[in-house]
């Protein structure tokens, strides 16, 4: 029970990746009183918790609503981290998520969606369906971790930024895409061992 909290732990911080998220976080807050910013933020990463908690209870029946088998939704998860590790690895102008276009107070978009609650971080949930009790409340423990550090970082967005510097948030985010990289092949190897054995 023990690995299997540390392997969702560590997935869902790669795929939400927070700390890569952090010149968005900052860029997006930069014109937001400062008094109102830990509001924001606590807002933003309480919707990102709640969608991809609900993602994680009803992935099972939205796969059957929609038709789709778990290998399918396996490979291409597998498929949209790959995508996005490619980015984390080699940065692009307008980050792992793109440019945003919205201005004023960030609500949901890009903050909770993509950022957080990416496609990547919610087919990843949607993997984490079980039947069990005990692996519920390993994903949900996982998960409730995982958004602690969401707080704690995007709370210290600004200052981390400023203490860091350009270079080793870059380097960092760089490796968070290199481990991603490993897992998302991982996953896809699983898919595909899954559809052989179906056959």
């Amino acid at each position: 029970m023990t690995q299997t909290f540390i392997q969702t732990f560590v997935l869902l911080l790669l795929v939400t990746d927070p700390f890569g998220n952090v010149p968005l976080f900052a860029s997006a807050l930069a014109n937001v009183a400062p008094p109102r910013r830990w509001k924001i933020v606590v807002r933003e990463c309480a919707i990102a918790y709640g969608l991809l908690l609900l993602f994680m209870f009803f992935g099972r029946h939205f796969l059957a609503a929609m038709q789709l088998s778990e290998v399918s939704l396996r490979i291409g998860g597998a498929v949209i981290l790959f995508l996005i590790a490619m980015r984390m690895v080699f940065p692009q102008p307008g980050g792992v998520m793109g440019e945003s276009k919205h201005g004023g107070e960030p609500f949901i978009v890009p903050l909770a969606i993509p950022a957080i609650a990416g496609p990547s971080a919610l087919a990843t949930v949607l993997l984490f369906s079980s039947k069990t009790t005990a692996d519920v409340l390993v994903h949900v423990g996982a998960l409730t971790a995982v958004g602690a550090i969401w707080l704690g970082v995007f709370l210290a967005a600004e200052r981390l930024q400023n203490a860091l510097g350009p270079k080793v948030m870059t380097a960092f985010e760089r490796l968070m895409g290199l481990i991603l990289t490993a897992m998302s092949v991982e996953m896809f190897l699983g898919g595909v061992r899954h559809f052989i054995q179906s056959l």
